[in-house]
Parts: structure tokens; C-alpha cells; sequence
């Protein structure tokens, strides 16, 4: 990655994670996956109950396969017969692992979801909730993280699932009511009431969509 925007992407996360602070949240900069890989297990301790949304930047920097193989009960869906059960697990889980569609220089996480799972957990039940965010998801402002969620992340994932919505044909959001449409649900976290439950990892790379 070209030395300037290493530089830059440090800076900006500075001031994302004062924004987090002061939404009684904690956020942390990592240069690297690796380095992310290394806080994220230094955060989760071992033996917890883990579980995730679709989070594809925990596959990315390579956690979800350190809490498959490590000393961790880890909650998979995917080997769940019944995944109604997996997603009601999460819930009581001792740390829930998600990413955000975007998030606000100023340390807002913006999420849209079309099962409601994902943003469910993250406002509330799980003990611990470990986001972890690529730089490239951070915005000016929560206008722009909307947008990012709704025309990059929305249109990407629909296609991903092969879903028959407008934006996976488009590439942007036509705020469709498509019975396929992964927009149900928008979550906004300005705050968390709770302290220590919400955790932030910036890493300095383009993770998921």
C-alpha cells in the first residue's frame, strides 16, 4: 500500500477511535491483518462462546479460522442443521464478531440487514460485541455511511447471495420492496450504554464490502 495512504488511513483512524471513546465505545488501529488477527484473540478469551453475523473481514484477516482450529466454542451457523438455533445462540454468546456496511469518522457504525440477526445481536444480548472495519468503510458523515451501506455494501452482498433484487442488476440501491431485499432492517450505533461492549478494530487494509 502506498506510503501516503498508510500515513493517512493512521491519522483518520486516530480520529475514529477519539469519536468511539466518546460514544463509550473502544477502538484500536491495526496496521496490518496480522496485527488485527493478534488483537482480535487478545480480546476474546479463551474458552469464550464466540458467534457472527456474516462478517466476511473476520474471514479476511484470518479469525474465523484461529477460533475454528483454537480453544474457543466457537458457534458456527454454517454447521448448524438448524440455524434458527445458531442465530438465537448468538445472543447469550460471550463475544459476537461482526464488521460494519460503513461507519462515521466521528466513530457511528452504520448496518443494514435483511434477516435482522446481525444488527439484532449487536444492540443487544451478546456480552462483547469485536467489530472489525477496514478502512475503506469510513465516511465523512453519517450521510455518506448510509450511502456507502445502501449503494457499495447492499448491491455487493445481494449479488454475493445471487439474490433477484434491483441494486444486484444496477449496482445501486433503488429502494426497492423486492421480497429478496437484504434492506429490512438499519442499524445506527451512536452510543453504547453499556461500557466495555463494544469493540472497534481499524485496520489499515480494504476488508469486505
Amino acid at each position: 500500500m502506498n506510503e501516503c495512504i498508510v500515513k493517512r488511513n493512521e491519522l483518520l483512524a486516530q480520529k475514529v477511535i477519539k469519536g468511539l471513546e466518546s460514544r463509550n465505545m473502544t477502538g484500536y488501529y491495526a496496521a496490518s491483518k496480522e496485527e488485527a488477527l493478534a488483537k482480535a484473540l487478545e480480546l476474546i478469551p479463551k474458552g469464550a462462546s464466540v458467534t457472527m453475523g456474516g462478517a466476511m473481514s473476520a474471514r479476511e484477516i484470518g479469525l474465523v479460522d484461529a477460533l475454528q482450529t483454537g480453544d474457543y466454542n466457537f458457534i458456527d451457523r454454517d454447521n448448524f442443521e438448524d440455524k434458527r438455533a445458531a442465530m438465537l445462540a448468538a445472543y447469550d454468546a460471550d463475544v459476537f464478531l461482526s464488521s460494519a456496511n460503513a461507519m462515521t469518522e466521528d466513530g457511528i457504525l452504520v448496518n443494514i440487514d435483511g434477516n435482522s440477526n446481525r444488527v439484532s445481536a449487536i444492540a443487544q444480548g451478546p456480552k462483547k460485541v469485536l467489530f472489525i472495519v477496514g478502512m475503506n468503510k469510513v465516511c465523512d458523515d453519517i450521510d455518506g455511511a448510509m450511502k456507502r451501506a445502501r449503494n457499495v455494501a447492499a448491491p455487493t452482498n445481494a449479488q454475493r447471495f445471487g439474490l433477484d433484487t434491483p441494486c444486484a442488476k444496477t449496482g445501486s440501491c433503488m429502494n426497492c420492496k423486492s421480497p429478496d431485499t437484504i434492506c429490512c432492517q438499519f442499524l445506527i450505533t451512536r452510543y453504547s450504554r453499556h461500557e466495555g461492549r463494544i469493540h472497534v478494530i481499524l485496520v489499515n487494509d480494504n476488508l469486505g464490502f
